[in-house]
C-alpha cells in the first residue's frame, strides 16, 4: 500500500475491509436501537380478537334500531365470552373483546343511557364502527421486519405487541481506547511541568456513548515500545476495536507502529493526504479493528467522525455515518494544493461559517462547531458564496 493515500481511499478501504459483528441472540430490551440480523414474522394474529377501539357500547348494528337494551359489561382483560341477542347492547372499554353477536361499537359521547337502555346519537354510525377486527395489525405468519431493520423503540414496540421477547441482532462493538504519552496526567490531579491532561480517552468514550456503545475499557502506556505493545495486546483480545491515540508518526517516542506490528496487526493505511490527522493508522487483526490516531484533540475527533464512524456503521451493520449536505460558503477560504481540509464549521440551516481556532490541539472551537467544512486536496480557494460539502456532526 502508498505511504500516503487519499481521503476517499482511507475511506473505501475502511467501507471495503471491516465486517460486520456476528448477530447475537438478545433479549428484546437489551436490542434497542441496534440492527435486527434476521426476518420476524408474526407468531399471531394481532389482534388476536376483535377489540374495542374505544370506551362506549357494544352492539349488533341495525339501521332500524336506535335503543338498545344494556345486559352487561366488557372490560379490557375480560376472558367472558358472552354472546350477545340481537337489541341487547353491553358497556365496552378500549381494547376489550367484542363479544359474539357484537359488530359495532358507538363512542360514549354519542350514547344516553336510561334506566338500562342505550339511545343511540351518531346518525353517522356504520356496521364495523370502531371495532379492531382480527389481524387487522398483523397476520399470523406475515412479515412483520425484515432484516436489516433499526430496532427504534416503535420496533420494540411493535414486536413486544406480537408476543417476540428476544430477537437475533448484531450487536454494539466492544471498544478499548489505547491512550499513550509519558506527559499525561489524570483531571482532577495537579499538573507539573511538562504535562497536560488527557482529554481524548473522554471525548472518545463520550463519542461512543453517544452511538449507545457502553462497553468501553480505557488502557494507559507509556512511552515504551514493550509496554504498548503489551496493552494493545490485552486490548485486542478483549474488544471487537481499538483506537489508539498518541505515538502514531515517526518520531523517537511514537511507538504505535511497531507496536501494532508486534502485536500481529495487518497494516492497512499510514497516513491520509489530510489536514488536520495526516498520520492516521488503520490495520486489522483477524477481525478486529485497529485505528492508530495522532495525539492532538482535535485530529483524534475528526479521526473518529470520519473514519471510526464507517467502522463501526459496518460492524453493527446501520449507517452512523456522518450526512453529506451542500450549503454556500460564509468566509473566503485559501489553502494550499495536497491535502483535504476538515474545518471545524457552523451551519445556520442555510450558510456554513468557518469558525476561528483550528490548529489541531485547540478543542474549544470544536464545541462551537456543529460539522466539517470539506475542502478536497485539489481546492485552492473557496470564495465567498461557494457551494462546498459539509458533514453534519451529531450534536
Amino acid at each position: 500500500m502508498q505511504e500516503l493515500i487519499t481521503v476517499e481511499l482511507a475511506r473505501e478501504l475502511i467501507k471495503e475491509i471491516v465486517p460486520s459483528l456476528s448477530p447475537k441472540k438478545m433479549s428484546l430490551l437489551e436490542s434497542g436501537g441496534l440492527t435486527l440480523a434476521e426476518d420476524i414474522f408474526s407468531n399471531y394474529h394481532i389482534p388476536a380478537f376483535p377489540q374495542s377501539g374505544m370506551d362506549g357500547y357494544a352492539f349488533k348494528w341495525d339501521a332500524n334500531l336506535s335503543t338498545y337494551k344494556i345486559v352487561g359489561e366488557m372490560a379490557a382483560g375480560s376472558n367472558d365470552e358472552p354472546v350477545l341477542e340481537h337489541g341487547h347492547a353491553v358497556r365496552i372499554f378500549t381494547g376489550a373483546p367484542v363479544p359474539q353477536g357484537a359488530d359495532t361499537v358507538v363512542m360514549q359521547e354519542k350514547a344516553t343511557v336510561v334506566d338500562n337502555t342505550l339511545f343511540i346519537k351518531d346518525d353517522k354510525s356504520t356496521p364495523g364502527l370502531n371495532v379492531r377486527g382480527i389481524g387487522t395489525e398483523i397476520s399470523k405468519g406475515a412479515l412483520a421486519l425484515s432484516k436489516g431493520t433499526k430496532l427504534v423503540p416503535s420496533a420494540i414496540g411493535f414486536l413486544a405487541a406480537m408476543g417476540q421477547d428476544n430477537v437475533l441482532a448484531y450487536p454494539a462493538p466492544s471498544v478499548g481506547i489505547v491512550v499513550t504519552g509519558n506527559e499525561l496526567q489524570q483531571p482532577g490531579n495537579s499538573l507539573g511541568l511538562g504535562q497536560v491532561f488527557d482529554s481524548n480517552s473522554f471525548s472518545l468514550a463520550a463519542g461512543l456513548k453517544e452511538l449507545n456503545i457502553d462497553d468501553v475499557q480505557i488502557y494507559f502506556a507509556k512511552d515504551d515500545l514493550v509496554a504498548l505493545t503489551h496493552q494493545l495486546q490485552q486490548a485486542l483480545i478483549n474488544h471487537d476495536i481499538v483506537l489508539l491515540t498518541g505515538g502514531v508518526s515517526v518520531g523517537d517516542y511514537d511507538f504505535t507502529l511497531r507496536a501494532s506490528e508486534g502485536a500481529g496487526v495487518k497494516s492497512i493505511f499510514h497516513k491520509v493526504r489530510q489536514k488536520p490527522g495526516k498520520p492516521l493508522f488503520f490495520g486489522m487483526h483477524g477481525k478486529k479493528v485497529v485505528f492508530g490516531m495522532p495525539g492532538n484533540p482535535a485530529s483524534v475527533l475528526t479521526g473518529f467522525y470520519e473514519y471510526v464512524y464507517l467502522a463501526i456503521s459496518n460492524l453493527m451493520q446501520q449507517d452512523v455515518s456522518l450526512k453529506q449536505i451542500q450549503v454556500p460558503l460564509v468566509n473566503d477560504f485559501q489553502k494550499p494544493l495536497g491535502l483535504t481540509h476538515f474545518l471545524k464549521a457552523f451551519y445556520d440551516g442555510e450558510f456554513v461559517t468557518l469558525l476561528t481556532g483550528q490548529e489541531s490541539y485547540k478543542l474549544g472551537s470544536f464545541v462551537k462547531a456543529n460539522c466539517f467544512a470539506i475542502f478536497p486536496e485539489n481546492m485552492l480557494v473557496a470564495e465567498k458564496g461557494k457551494l462546498i460539502e459539509i458533514h453534519l456532526l451529531p450534536n
